[in-house]
C-alpha cells in the first residue's frame, strides 16, 4: 500500500467540510455562511476550491425558498478512505471508512491475537483483499487508526495492555504498523476511540459533552467535551479503572470478571465475543455480579459528574446490549443535597453503535486529523 499525497487544508476549508459532514443529506451553499464567521463570497470561494479538489460534490437539486432549485453540497465519499483497527483480548477486527465517515466494510479476523506478528500480517492481507473486493485503490488510503485496550506509558504511545494481550504490550506498535501499511498511523486506547465513534455517529450527536464507559475485558472510558475528545497529557484521559485499588479490582465492572463468575456457576462462555453474542440476563450469576459491581459503577459515574459535568453517560465498549439495559436499572448513588435540591443528573444510555465502536472511532481519527474539525467554533 502506498501513500497518497494529500492537500493541506486551511482551517476555514476544514470548517466548511465539518459543517457539511454534520449535515444529514447535504447543505445548501447559502446555509454555510451563517454557521461561520465568514462572508458569503469567502464561503463560495472555499466551496469552489473543495469542489475542484474532489472533496465535495453537488447532490440533487432541491427547492430552497422562492428561488430556483439548487444542488446541495455533499461530501465526496469516494475521495479518500481510512482503515480502523480494533484489538480486543480475544479478537481483532478492522473496518474501512470513507470520507463521509461511513464504514463500508467491517470484518473480524479468525482466531485470537496471541501472536502479534502473525496477526499483523494477516490483518494486512485481509485489508488488501477487502479493498480489492470493494474496488478501492490503495492510492486513496489516507491513514490507519489503531485501537487497543490498555494505557500509554510514554511518548512513543506504547500500550500497557491486559494480560491476554501481553505480546502487544510495551512495543512500538505505531512504527510497526507504519512500516507494514506504508501509511500514517494514529493510535489510541479503545475507551477514547469508542467515545470518538459515539460522538460522530451515536449518542454524541445529541449530547456534545458526555462520559463514555468502556466495558471490555477490563473497564475504561473516554471523555468528549463540546464535541472534542479529551486525550490528556499522556493520552490516558478517561482511564477510569485507575481509581480502583488492587483489592477493589475484581469488583469493578470489567467483563473479564463477569466471565469468571459465569464459568464458576456452570455457564460456559469462552470469551468476550461469545458473551456479547450469547448473553442472557437470566444466566445464574448475572444479578449477583451486577450487585457486586454497583458501587464501583456508581463511583465511576460520580467522578465523571464531578469533573466534567456531562449531559450523558454512555455505556459502551463490548457491552452486550441486554446487559447494558440491566445496568441502566442500577440506582444511582445518593448525593448530598442542599436545601433539598440536587445537581442535575446526566442521562444514562447504552451505546447506539451496533458494531464495534472502537473500529468506528479508530477509522475516524485520521479523517478528523486531515480533513475535519473535532468541534465547530462559534459563528
Amino acid at each position: 500500500m502506498r501513500k497518497q499525497a494529500q492537500p493541506d487544508l486551511s482551517g476555514n476549508e476544514r470548517m466548511v467540510l465539518e459543517i457539511v459532514r454534520r449535515a444529514s443529506g447535504g447543505v445548501m451553499r447559502s446555509a454555510l455562511a451563517p454557521q461561520t464567521n465568514l462572508t458569503q463570497p469567502s464561503v463560495h470561494r472555499i466551496v469552489d476550491t473543495l469542489l475542484e479538489a474532489g472533496l465535495l460534490k453537488l447532490g440533487e437539486a432541491v427547492v430552497h425558498g422562492r428561488g430556483k432549485p439548487s444542488p446541495a453540497l455533499q461530501l465526496n465519499s469516494e475521495a479518500g478512505y481510512t482503515i480502523g483497527i480494533s484489538v480486543n483480548t480475544d479478537c481483532v477486527s478492522f473496518g474501512i471508512c470513507d470520507l463521509a465517515c461511513n464504514i463500508v466494510h467491517e470484518e473480524m479476523l479468525d482466531g485470537k491475537p496471541d501472536n502479534r506478528r502473525d496477526t499483523l500480517f494477516l490483518l494486512k492481507q485481509r485489508t488488501r483483499d477487502a479493498m480489492t473486493a470493494r474496488g478501492i485503490d490503495a492510492s486513496r488510503l489516507i491513514g490507519v487508526g489503531f485501537s487497543m485496550a490498555g494505557f500509554f506509558v510514554d511518548s512513543a504511545r506504547r500500550f500497557n495492555a491486559p494480560e491476554p494481550l501481553r505480546d502487544w504490550s510495551l512495543v512500538d506498535i505505531r512504527s510497526e504498523l507504519e512500516t507494514l501499511f506504508d501509511l500514517p498511523v494514529l493510535v489510541e486506547n479503545n475507551g477514547t476511540t469508542g467515545a470518538i465513534g459515539e460522538s460522530a455517529v451515536g449518542a454524541g450527536r445529541r449530547f456534545p459533552t458526555f462520559g463514555y464507559l468502556s466495558f471490555n475485558y477490563g473497564f475504561g472510558g473516554g471523555i468528549v467535551l463540546e464535541g472534542r475528545p479529551l486525550f490528556g497529557a499522556f493520552g490516558n484521559a478517561g482511564e477510569i479503572s485507575r481509581v480502583f485499588t488492587a483489592e477493589e479490582g475484581p469488583s469493578r465492572p470489567a467483563l473479564g470478571e463477569l466471565l469468571k463468575r459465569l464459568n464458576a456457576r456452570g455457564v460456559e462462555v469462552a470469551n468476550i465475543r461469545e458473551l456479547r453474542q450469547r448473553f442472557d440476563p437470566a444466566w445464574p450469576g448475572v444479578d449477583d455480579w451486577v450487585q457486586e459491581i454497583t458501587p464501583a459503577l456508581n463511583r465511576a459515574i460520580d467522578m465523571l459528574r464531578a469533573v466534567i459535568d456531562p449531559e450523558a453517560i454512555v455505556f459502551g465498549g463490548e457491552l452486550p446490549h441486554a446487559l447494558g439495559e440491566r445496568l441502566l436499572q442500577v440506582s444511582p448513588s445518593k448525593s448530598l443535597t442542599r436545601y433539598g435540591v440536587e445537581a442535575p443528573f446526566p442521562t444514562r444510555l447504552v451505546s447506539e453503535i451496533a458494531g464495534d465502536p472502537a473500529i468506528v472511532g479508530a477509522a475516524l481519527i485520521p479523517l478528523m486529523e486531515r480533513y475535519f474539525l473535532w468541534s465547530l467554533p462559534k459563528p
